[in-house]
């Protein structure tokens, strides 16, 4: 069994984001779900990222997932979807014994963040290959020169295609996601 910590897209701690969690905590695992909007959700990414950006700010939310994150265990696996994934990877690389960081939807640059990569941090990352919110191209070139990275790239143009309260939800795609997601905790427990 590992402890996940999954931090939720722009739109908010969706039913979809909700029954993702579920999926993973059925294949064994610990999987906490911290609402970093306090409740509210967004009826499309636009809104939720002006609420990030405007309202809430970047700084509280980075506070809001360093807090959510206190309570784990230091070797657990840091996941975020879209704007979670910014979290995610942050937490990945500056809380020591981190296990991974698995981003879906959503990547950042190790170069662009305070933090070097940590030797044995593993990555996986999950994304449409045509993703107007994600850039795959550079998701694969971030990857090159990290032993044991795994990028996936989905055929698609949608976001949050993993997310099963929102049109533009692909089972089969999520479900292999699920699939690689497991096979990758299945390391560690």
């Amino acid at each position: 069994m590992v402890d996940v910590i999954l931090f939720h897209h722009a739109q908010g701690l969706t039913d979809g984001v909700r029954a993702f969690a579920d999926r993973l905590r059925a294949g064994g695992h610990r999987v906490e779900v911290p609402d970093l909007y306090e409740g509210q959700t967004f009826p499309t990414v636009d809104s939720g990222v002006e609420h990030a950006q405007k309202v809430v700010g970047q700084d509280v939310l980075g506070e809001r997932a360093q807090q959510a994150a206190a309570g784990m265990p230091d070797a657990c696996v840091y996941a975020g979807i879209s704007m979670g994934a910014m979290h995610a990877h942050s937490l990945a690389t500056s809380r020591p014994g981190a296990l991974a960081a698995v981003l879906y939807e959503g990547h950042v640059p190790p170069r662009w963040m305070e933090s070097p990569w940590p030797e044995g941090l593993a990555l996986q990352v999950h994304l449409h290959d045509q993703d107007d919110w994600a850039d795959a191209e550079l998701a694969s070139e971030s990857a090159d020169g990290f032993d044991g990275a795994e990028v996936y790239l989905y055929p698609g143009d949608t976001h949050l295609f993993t997310d099963a309260s929102l049109e533009q939800y692909d089972a089969d795609q999520t479900d292999l996601v699920i699939e690689r997601t497991l096979a990758l905790l299945s390391r560690w427990g």
